[in-house]
């Protein structure tokens, strides 16, 4: 009868342990869900409603989220001791989990602030004084996340947080050479994640590590690219903080992919345009509108000149006329103005730049609607295509430079002329 007590009783004390734990959890679960949806209602309205800058960064909507998750772990924290015929260990090592818990989620909350405390900054500085307050918030994040990893590791061990630090002094040399690697990987890697420097998928171009492709894995020490021609390289997470390379993500997100390529024209056919040169051009249905523009500007100026210059004013070199290269620039930006997969909302111009030796050249430069790259060189063709065609039709060559059969014409012709001179005269 003695071991039936005793047994009932284990069993008695078993049960209301374990009421006891299940109630412990509802508490938290119920906290959690109160700060939640009331008590982060009611800050949220405070933040809404008032005017100071400071109110509406402490109670932003991140840092509210991250603060809520902390009630949980706070609530069984505190009140784990409350358990009935909960053992002393197991209520230890609880309370120990739970309180690490609360130190990551605190941190989590801090860092969060100091991340909206920059953001906030950044938005309201038109200065750009406030540009280094981001390298101090990633460097106060980094310091607030190894104490908060002292503090665990010395309160799951039992140990006070100074006998932590002094092992680590005594420890940093050996520690630094043999984890040199991964202590630079893990804060690089930081600094990645922080800043959104990189992500999967991301396509990034690094031409001193031989890359050029989508990233394809984000690991801890390296970084793997695959190219486009299907190779893999490895990059080491270091290098994307101590070397530049080039992200085009924000290409593909702008949702309009570049052209920036020149027509060289041959020097020698850049002319005036006569009459019947203009009134066949003026059938042309793009640069219609342009023709009819111009022509009554150059009428009005050249009418004005008469009317200052007198009869001089009829000379050639002092009348205002139209070029067949500005026409062929007006033609360009109209067709480029009436494609579709051109993108009208960002930059579409068409310029003429400095001449060399090579001609002059007008430099084509717009945004397709599309970044998918076989579509967009397919776009790119197309318009120069179009636009080397249609040169002829303003009088204007594309510059080339002399190739073998040009000079055999050339030699070709000099032998024909030389033997016509050679024959005898009738």
């Amino acid at each position: 009868m003695e071991w039936a007590s005793r047994y009932f009783e284990s069993q008695t004390e078993a049960i209301q342990m374990g009421v006891g734990l299940v109630v412990l959890v509802a508490i938290a679960l119920i906290a959690r869900y109160v700060f939640a949806v009331i008590v982060r209602r009611a800050l949220a309205s405070v933040r809404d409603y008032s005017q100071i800058n400071i109110a509406k960064t402490l109670l932003d909507e991140r840092v509210l989220d991250r603060l809520i998750r902390i009630v949980p772990s706070l609530v069984i924290q505190l009140g784990i001791g409350l358990v009935p015929f909960l053992p002393v260990t197991p209520a230890l090592v609880i309370r120990n989990v739970a309180f690490a818990l609360t130190i990551i989620y605190s941190v989590r909350a801090v860092s969060m602030l100091l991340k909206v405390i920059t953001e906030r900054s950044v938005q309201f500085d038109t200065t750009h004084r406030s540009t280094a307050l981001k390298s101090v918030t990633q460097l106060l994040t980094i310091v607030l996340y190894c104490g908060a990893a002292i503090i665990i590791i010395a309160t799951l061990i039992g140990r006070s947080p100074v006998v932590i630090l002094s092992s680590l002094g005594a420890l940093s040399a050996v520690l630094m050479l043999v984890f040199k690697d991964t202590i630079l990987s893990f804060t690089a890697g930081i600094l990645i994640s922080s800043n959104d420097m990189l992500r999967d998928g991301d396509w990034i171009e690094m031409p001193q590590a031989g890359a050029d492709g989508a990233v394809v894995e984000i690991s801890l020490h390296t970084i793997k690219v695959q190219n486009w021609d299907n190779t893999i390289t490895t990059i080491p997470t270091w290098k994307l903080v101590s070397e530049s390379y080039k992200n085009w993500r924000g290409m593909s997100e702008s949702g309009g992919r570049r052209i920036k390529r020149s027509l060289w024209i041959d020097a020698s056919t850049v002319r005036f345009l006569n009459d019947e040169e203009i009134d066949r051009l003026d059938d042309i249905a793009l640069i219609h509108d342009y023709l009819q523009s111009k022509q009554d500007e150059i009428h009005r100026t050249n009418k004005a000149r008469q009317q200052v210059l007198g009869e001089v004013a009829e000379l050639p070199a002092n009348q205002r006329r139209l070029t067949n290269i500005g026409t062929f620039r007006a033609y360009a930006q109209a067709y480029l103005n009436a494609r579709e997969d051109i993108h009208k909302n960002m930059t579409l111009l068409v310029r003429q730049m400095e001449s060399n030796a090579n001609g002059i050249p007008i430099e084509i430069y717009c945004f397709t609607t599309t970044t998918a790259w076989a579509n967009y060189e397919a776009i790119q063709g197309d318009i120069f295509d179009h636009l080397i065609a249609i040169l002829p039709e303003l009088g204007l060559r594309q510059f080339q430079a002399p190739t073998g059969a040009d000079m055999r014409s050339m030699l070709d012709t000099m032998v024909q002329n030389d033997r016509s001179r050679q024959l005898p005269q009738a």
